[in-house]
């Protein structure tokens, strides 16, 4: 990839949706923060992701092996 590239990329990206256009720029200052040797921080939202999730397999809430099984499938076809 170019300057040109990155500077085309960020004019096109200026004509996508507010939550897109919010994404490429987390995306992109978790890559600036990595480069520079800083540690990845979760935001709020991240971290009550990660508390729901541990508190449904604390609940013994977890997927059987069929539905991994199904999950890879869909996966691997896409």
């Amino acid at each position: 990839m170019t300057v040109t590239d990155l500077k085309n990329l960020l004019e096109r990206a200026q004509t996508w949706p507010e939550e897109a256009q919010d994404e490429l720029v987390a995306i992109a200052n978790q890559i600036e923060n990595e480069l520079q040797g800083q540690y990845y921080q979760a935001t709020q939202e991240e971290l009550r992701i990660i508390d729901a999730a541990m508190a449904s397999i604390d609940a013994g809430e977890t997927a059987t092996d069929g539905e991994i099984t199904t999950a890879f499938a869909k996966f691997r076809q896409a």
